[in-house]
């Protein structure tokens, strides 16, 4: 049975306020906490690049970590590269493959920066870049993408969930569009990952990108890129534990995925993320979606009951409800429920201004759940959302 009190238990600083912005970031639960804190008083050393027993133990654990990515993924290790964030696992496709004039991207209005800017900015390169529409509740219909595609298409990229609208979109059927075409397929799991069970392999995805710090509750600065044919992938950066070969002359990229791991990693952070994954499968994905999907649905019901209230969205969501209050700013609202009831929400564009200007609204506040967030958390911000619009009238 799913004990969201017990599970409180790992994450103290619940008990200071209510946390609705996990879309942001997630609270880390104490067993991650602990698993860094151990790589700094037990073992700390350098990763890979040593034959002391601290760089052996290092080394060791960070590619623990990266077993425990890839099986979660269900993915091979060799081709799960750790990254920053997935705005740098998504630059790293962007700017890896060998592009031609007249190529063609297709991806949405929906996207998050992230997954936007980096394809836009191929256009100075010649690239072809259709960003297709979505319908009012954000859901991006694959007929939409199908009637883009040309004979020049080479690449697909889709957010899994709108981190604004918290719509789903239907990546299986996105993915056997891409197959039947030809067509690479790059999916943006950052607002699912750890909050939906979803089989990537079985989508036959080319590139998953995704962050840590979300729904996997492990640190910042961790992130994830599976490439699943890093043949046609060249590493946007050379340096330090890259190469396998140099020479005056020259040198040799190393295997897959060192090539792609330059310089120093964040081994802690990495360590952390391991430990993470396997907390998150010990709640049990499938768990944590009935959770979080009961969470957005009362939380969308209960706000669309307040008259002055706009809900954007639609049913079926993933764990995020965004809104408006009219008459008041989205950063006055959230400024007001931190100051009133020390509720955490986020507010502003969320990173996905071509979503809202689509909806002709240049801010919105968002609340949004973990693992952790509770029915009675939520039933504050609604009451809370309640007695300001009483304010108003």
């Amino acid at each position: 049975m799913y004990d969201v009190y017990k599970i409180r238990e790992d994450f103290p600083v619940l008990k200071k306020v209510i946390y609705l912005d996990s879309a942001a970031t997630s609270q880390k639960p104490l067993p991650v906490v602990k698993a860094m804190d151990e790589y700094f008083t037990e073992y700390c050393g350098p990763y890979g690049r040593g034959a002391h027993r601290l760089s052996k133990e290092t080394t060791e654990k960070y590619e623990d970590a990266r077993e425990a990515v890839a099986s979660f993924l269900g993915v091979p290790p060799r081709n799960t590269i750790f990254t920053r964030n997935t705005t740098e696992s998504i630059n790293m496709v962007a700017y890896g493959l060998d592009w031609k004039r007249g190529d063609h991207v297709i991806t949405s209005v929906m996207e998050h920066h992230s997954n936007l800017l980096p394809w836009m900015r191929l256009r100075k390169r010649g690239v072809e870049v259709t960003v297709v529409d979505a319908d009012d509740y954000g859901v991006v219909h694959v007929k939409s993408i199908e009637d883009a595609i040309t004979e020049r298409t080479r690449l697909i990229a889709i957010g899994h969930v709108s981190n604004f609208f918290g719509s789903i979109q239907d990546v299986r059927a996105i993915a056997r569009l891409a197959k039947r075409h030809g067509i690479k397929l790059l999916v943006d799991a950052a607002q699912s990952l750890g909050e939906m069970s979803y089989d990537f392999e079985a989508s036959d995805c080319d590139f998953i990108c995704a962050p840590g710090h979300k729904g996997l509750l492990g640190p910042q600065g961790t992130g994830i890129l599976y490439v699943k044919d890093a043949e046609g992938l060249d590493p946007v950066f050379a340096g330090g534990g890259t190469v396998s070969k140099v020479t005056l002359e020259g040198f040799s990229f190393d295997e897959v995925p060192s090539r792609f791991e330059y310089g120093t990693p964040n081994i802690p952070g990495v360590i952390g993320l391991g430990r993470a994954v396997k907390y998150v499968e010990a709640l049990g994905v499938d768990n944590i979606e009935s959770h979080l999907k009961g969470l957005a649905k009362y939380c969308a019901k209960r706000l669309s009951e307040i008259p002055q209230v706009e809900v954007y969205g639609p049913e079926e969501r993933g764990s995020l409800v965004s809104f408006n209050l009219k008459g008041l700013n989205p950063h006055d609202v959230a400024m007001i429920l931190d100051e009133a009831r020390k509720i955490c929400v986020r507010s502003g564009a969320m990173c996905a201004q071509t979503a809202l200007a689509r909806l002709g609204i240049s801010g919105a506040v968002r609340a949004s759940f973990g693992c952790y967030t509770t029915k009675e958390e939520v039933e504050a911000l609604a009451s809370s959302i309640e007695m300001m619009a009483k304010t108003l009238t």
